[in-house]
């Protein structure tokens, strides 16, 4: 008896299924369902590519950037505290300041980096970021006591200076280095995520206009009416939000691209051409500090130097604004320039000629060693800030393209939803 009881409308159920009403109740079940869930599910997408380029805005590239800066104002510091060091007795105001400046930027940049982090990953043993913390007090106390030692000619100062620069070298910078390294390598899955085909946006707004259009043609062949202005509006909706998404994602991804061709990419080439400067500078200074002993830092110049001149180069081959390119232009012949001074500087030492060597070296006119690398690190300065000028501009593009798409996708999901209801209501009215 229950069986008969339950089955009777299981039974009636399917029978209604099989009409004409019954069928067009079904799909406006499902274009409802349809419309929503594809309306949901796009506009998750596209708030995670939104988010995607929000992190480039505001925490990847400002963190890979702070990290450059720790990188480029401990190199600095180390140029201009060598330098310093070769002028004897005390050093002039403006290079001091220089110096002070450097590390007074590490620091902030440090701060930055180090406030984005859980303090896990501050205190974790070896992480760059605790070495930075933690040996950065050393190097500046140890520049302290050599700049002290100089001041009274005691030679000291100069074995407190090289223990300086080995420190930088061997710690301070791997860790900036590698902490640069992380940054980067986020900003660059930030822009992977925002440069993502749309593929699954596309999916989803195709089946629905699939069924839209199953949903017209059965309604034709019951009805014999070509069209349905309920499910016109729907499919109208339908292709209005896929146009919509399409426009605004291939803008967006197009946007970023450009971010990272003509911004970070640039950028990274650039800060690893201004990382190269700064460390010939260094080694041009100590070799002359190392008073005989410096061939270990000759060869470390020259190996510098071979980097900073393929880098410019490549620089060169990449920059797609012409300003940036005129600048690495400049930067080239500055280089060639220093070059020059370099081997006048060196005639000047291995003839014993100490006195001349340490004056070119710390000649901060146009065929000086310090002046052309002065010039020099300005140009790449300024094409740096102009690359990452360009990249902020790309990604403020790229979040207008997507400002407004998720509120749109979603209020067109429901546009379908009711253009298909109101649709096939009207049509399940005539069989009352």
């Amino acid at each position: 008896m229950t069986a008969v009881l339950t089955s009777r409308p299981v039974r009636e159920a399917a029978a209604l299924a099989r009409t004409t009403p019954g069928v067009l109740t079904v799909l406006a079940l499902v274009l409802v369902l349809a419309s929503l869930l594809a309306g949901l599910l796009t506009s998750l997408s596209v708030r995670g590519r939104s988010q995607a380029v929000d992190e480039l805005a505001t925490r990847s590239g400002p963190l890979t950037a702070a990290a450059q800066e720790i990188y480029r104002s401990l190199a600095d510091a180390d140029a201009t505290a060598t330098g310093a060091f070769l002028a004897g007795g005390l050093e002039p105001a403006e290079t001091r300041q220089r110096y002070e400046a450097d590390i007074a930027q590490a620091g902030n940049a440090l701060a930055i980096a180090v406030a984005a982090r859980e303090p896990a990953d501050v205190t974790a043993q070896d992480s760059p970021l605790a070495v930075l913390t933690g040996q950065l007090p050393v190097y500046t106390g140890l520049i302290e006591t050599a700049r002290a030692d100089n001041r009274q000619g005691l030679p000291l100062g100069a074995a407190y200076q090289r223990e300086a620069s080995n420190l930088l070298r061997s710690e301070l910078l791997p860790a900036a280095q590698q902490l640069y390294q992380g940054e980067s390598g986020q900003l660059a899955a930030d822009q992977d995520r925002a440069t993502r085909p749309p593929w699954a946006e596309v999916l989803l707004a195709l089946v629905v206009l699939a069924l839209l259009l199953v949903a017209q043609g059965f309604l034709r062949r019951r009805t014999n009416r070509v069209l349905n202005a309920g499910l016109l509006v729907a499919t109208a909706a339908a292709v209005l939000s896929l146009g919509w998404v399409l426009i605004a994602t291939v803008s967006a991804m197009n946007d970023t691209a450009d971010s990272r061709a003509d911004g970070s990419a640039q950028v990274d080439v650039l800060a690893e051409a201004r990382i190269a400067t700064l460390s010939a500078r260094v080694d041009e200074t100590l070799t002359l500090v190392a008073r005989g002993a410096g061939s270990a830092y000759q060869d470390d110049y020259v190996k510098s130097a071979g980097q900073l001149a393929g880098l410019l180069d490549e620089a060169r081959a990449r920059a797609t604004d012409p300003e940036v390119a005129r600048i690495v232009e400049s930067a080239r012949a500055d280089a060639q320039a220093w070059a020059s001074a370099h081997t006048a500087i060196r005639a000047a030492d291995d003839q014993g000629d100490y006195v001349t060597a340490v004056r070119r070296a710390t000649d901060a006119g146009p065929v000086g060693a310090a002046g052309s690398f002065d010039r020099l690190d300005r140009d790449l300065r300024s094409a740096i800030d102009r690359a990452r000028d360009t990249f902020g501009a790309e990604v403020n593009a790229a979040a207008r393209d997507l400002s407004g798409a998720m509120a749109a996708v979603i209020a067109l999901a429901v546009l379908v939803a009711a253009g298909s209801v109101a649709g096939i209501w009207r049509r399940l009215r005539d069989y009352r």
